[in-house]
């Protein structure tokens, strides 16, 4: 199974993702993406059998800009995101300043700050590209999302494995979606 095309495919031929999609690109930000929760949740509705379900919790749009990292320029763009669609949550992070929330070295693009993610299968974002083509960008990969493997990505394997394991048990994770596999050090 060829989990790109297939992870493309569950985003085209679902409506309402397509509608977030559009909305997020129309903004043109400097490597513009939507990840975690809306892709994520999206596989494992779909590997569990659930269908197309509405987009909950946060829709997370992250991009990189280091000359734009003023979290009032991110509130603007949710506010008008929430303006233009505001059945959904809007929740938009320059990537450029998150390293000094995490507490990490300075971040260089947004494929970089993915990285920093707590799990492997949350790392993973997808926006729409040039004739309408929906660009994936995964840099631990899409093996663990599809083959529903919970993991923690490497700097949340040690320090910080308690908030992996608390976002695990407060967003219920596997009672949600009871095929997973939690992958985790003891």
């Amino acid at each position: 199974m060829n989990y790109q095309e297939t992870l493309q495919q569950l985003l085209l031929n679902d409506p309402i993702r397509m509608k977030v999609l559009r909305a997020a690109r129309a903004l043109t930000l400097r490597d513009g993406w939507i990840g975690a929760g809306f892709v994520r949740d999206a596989v494992w509705d779909h590997r569990h059998g659930y269908g197309q379900r509405p987009v909950s919790g946060d829709v997370d749009v992250v991009w990189f800009d280091a000359e734009r990292d003023d979290p009032a320029y991110d509130r603007d763009l949710e506010e008008k995101l929430g303006q233009q669609t505001p059945e959904f949550n809007w929740s938009v992070k320059n990537q450029a300043r998150m390293h000094q929330r995490n507490g990490n070295a300075p971040y260089r693009s947004t494929e970089n700050a993915l990285l920093y993610w707590p799990e492997t299968a949350t790392a993973v974002a997808a926006r729409v590209g040039d004739n309408n083509i929906i660009e994936i960008l995964a840099p631990y990969g899409l093996d663990d999302l599809f083959e529903l493997r919970l993991r923690p990505t490497p700097p949340f394997e040690h320090d910080k494995l308690a908030v992996f394991r608390q976002r695990v048990v407060a967003k219920r994770w596997m009672e949600r979606y009871p095929l997973l596999q939690l992958i985790a050090p003891a």
